[in-house]
């Protein structure tokens, strides 16, 4: 994309589910309260029909495939309005179509057989895998979700996408490593073997992503830096997945979104992906201080890296681990912090640190909003 927006703002992914989306797809039944809480938002949010909605949820029991599909749909409009109400140039639906940003694209790719369930970093489980033969991709796992969030959005739309190294990574391997020796440079081609057929995957229901119109894809990379002698293979599985793609059209967006991390341990490998990939987004807040000023912010250290770079910064602003509500002043000092280094204010996209789906969409909305009006106001008064 040649015109780039300064500070533009988007979000990362996940939103948490209303309790009127979760408890018909557990058995549970719909409370009164449930209902409440649809109306009370769809009112906030100015949704002006939701007539089909809260008849559905009045049966509170005993849904359809069919029923459930249309509060989906509805749990989607919700999560697209907030975040447009909130104010952000990029949005998406916070994952109400998805199950887990695991579990969802391994059931829809042959090869992998489910083996149990793990523990999450916030205590929610989700079922892991083992690759048993050559991964072949099901269905394009992400088409229909991505149909319905265009027909929803009135803002430019953002869809993720979680990259090749995690969901291999992630899973147990009982395929490409059955007959290894215990020869290292054999583990590692085999390793990469694997990398490539999933970034294969990946790749083929990115296009079909573009093919629906869609610019902006972010792949979601949360254990890239998982083992340090591995930067490259993850490196290598990245290029496969997009460069063809962005040569092809380069009004094509891709970000890379990896959180709470050892950063250092990506450079220089990282510095192949230019070109590449757009932006790249770290999180930040969490690991800084929330005192107000022109501080030394040690959470934003890493950008240092960047300052060189031809990279954009997504540049996280809330930390998504507390319900404390940074303040406009807050986000303030750390983009202008991060002005003073990158120097360059179309190089920096706004954001929070990750996902906020472990926040109440109350919590949610007052901090996106606060980031937002921050943006609005940097721009106002220097832009």
């Amino acid at each position: 994309m040649k015109d780039r927006k300064i500070l533009l703002t988007h979000e990362i992914g996940s939103l948490a589910k209303p309790s009127w989306r979760v408890k018909p797809f557990r058995n549970l039944p719909i409370t009164e309260d449930d209902i409440n809480q649809a109306i009370e938002w769809a009112n906030f949010l100015d949704i002006q029909d939701v007539s089909e909605l809260i008849n559905l949820l009045s049966k509170k029991v005993n849904f359809s495939n069919e029923e459930k599909e249309r509060i989906i749909y509805y749990s989607s409009l919700y999560a697209i309005r907030l975040l447009e109400k909130a104010g952000l140039d990029l949005v998406y639906d916070g994952e109400q179509h998805r199950v887990e940003m695991y579990e969802y694209p391994i059931k829809n790719i042959y090869g992998f057989e489910f083996k149990d369930n793990v523990v999450s970093f916030d205590y929610k489980y989700y079922k892991k895998a083992a690759v048993i033969d050559k991964p072949k991709l099901k269905n394009y796992y992400h088409l229909d979700e991505a149909k319905n969030i265009l027909f929803i959005a009135k803002k430019d739309v953002k869809i993720p996408l979680t990259g090749p190294y995690t969901l291999v990574d992630w899973s147990f391997d009982e395929y490409y490593f059955k007959n290894v020796s215990i020869a290292e440079n054999v583990s590692y081609n085999n390793r990469a073997n694997f990398l490539n057929d999933m970034a294969y995957i990946i790749k083929e229901n990115i296009k079909s992503l573009l093919d629906l119109g869609v610019k902006y894809i972010q792949i979601d990379e949360p254990a890239a830096t998982t083992k340090r002698n591995e930067i490259n293979l993850f490196v290598d599985a990245i290029k496969k997945t997009v460069q063809d793609l962005k040569n092809e059209n380069s009004d094509l967006f891709f970000s890379i979104h990896i959180c709470f991390s050892d950063y250092s341990l990506l450079f220089p490998n990282l510095y192949e992906l230019e070109g590449v990939i757009d932006e790249f987004h770290f999180e930040y807040a969490n690991r800084d201080s929330i005192e107000l000023g022109k501080i030394n912010r040690k959470g934003y250290e890493i950008l240092k890296y960047f300052k060189n770079s031809k990279f954009i910064v997504g540049l996280g602003v809330i930390d998504v681990h507390t319900d404390f509500i940074e303040s406009k002043e807050l986000i303030k000092d750390r983009i202008l912090y991060a002005l003073d280094i990158i120097q360059d204010p179309a190089r920096i996209y706004i954001s929070p640190d990750c996902g906020l789906r472990t926040r109440t969409w109350e919590i949610a909305f007052k901090k996106l909003f606060n980031m937002t009006q921050a943006v609005n106001e940097i721009k106002e008064k220097y832009f």
